[in-house]
């Protein structure tokens, strides 16, 4: 009788990989590939018991040959879940600097982005903005329109003013810089979110699912309630939850530059939203 052995290093292994796997159909079921991860694993279920338990030998040949090539496919067709994946991996374990000390100035890029969007909620204007850190965000910022401006009330409020040339599209914050405007994002999939979200809501959730390290702040053209989107959630939010979320994004090291803490914005997830 062969003897079987469990020690903590067995209990690491399956740990591990019990939490890709959770990691994995988390962001699959939040792009709305949960159903094809689900059929894709009956064709291996399936595969096994034709191949090894039935022993089907011309049926398992045919299993054989299509699983060969499996590793390619799943690349097609999990391509983006996959650099979302990766890409909330690098976020984890990326070297943040600590936060220091919080100046006036970052007080005041607060203030004006915080009065910005109290002014659009009150007249309804659509707005869409994402706040980046220090991540300059090609992919996304190079399909709209490159500004260069400092963060400023009357810039922002400008800018998504109704029928003007940048209003319709994100308004990306790099640094201390409004960096470009009328840049396109990709929408969610998600089939949970409220009805009396839009385009604008389905856009930021979309961003927040693919990239974990962003805020991105949208103002309701129905409603005019401001909501954020960060880390695959969003949550309608009111003029205090608003700044404390803002004022935990920025930091200011101590080399006195901008850079975006992302493990600050834990607080995110203990605010009690409105609905």
């Amino acid at each position: 009788m062969i003897g079987f052995s469990f020690g903590i290093k067995d209990a690491i292994d399956i740990l591990l990989v019990a939490l890709i796997f959770y990691e994995m159909f988390r962001l699959l079921r939040r792009s709305g590939a949960a159903n094809l991860f689900w059929g894709i694993l009956a064709f291996v279920v399936t595969w096994y018991l034709l191949s090894y338990v039935f022993q089907l030998e011309l049926t398992g040949a045919l299993f054989d040959r299509i699983i060969s090539v499996g590793a390619i496919a799943l690349i097609v067709i999990f391509q983006e879940e996959l650099r979302g994946f990766f890409y909330r991996i690098g976020a984890r374990f990326s070297n943040w600097h600590p936060l220091t000390h919080r100046t006036q100035q970052s007080e005041h890029y607060v203030d004006q982005i915080v009065m910005a969007c109290e002014h659009m909620a009150k007249t309804k204007t659509g707005a869409l903005i994402v706040i980046a850190g220090d991540n300059e965000m090609k992919e996304y910022t190079d399909t709209g329109e490159f500004i260069d401006a400092t963060i400023s009330s009357l810039v922002i409020e400008n800018i998504f003013f109704k029928n003007t040339p940048l209003h319709d599209g994100a308004l990306f914050i790099i640094g201390n810089r409004l960096h470009s405007a009328a840049c396109i994002l990709p929408v969610s999939k998600q089939t949970n979110i409220p009805q009396n979200y839009g385009l604008r809501h389905r856009a930021a959730l979309g961003l927040s699912e693919k990239n974990a390290d962003v805020i991105a702040i949208v103002v309701s053209e129905e409603t005019g309630k401001i909501a954020i989107a960060h880390d695959a959630a969003i949550r309608t939010v009111n003029r205090d939850e608003l700044i404390r979320v803002l004022s935990d994004a920025f930091a200011v090291s101590s080399a006195n530059a901008w850079t975006f803490k992302n493990m600050s914005l834990k607080n995110l997830k203990n605010i009690k939203f409105n609905k």
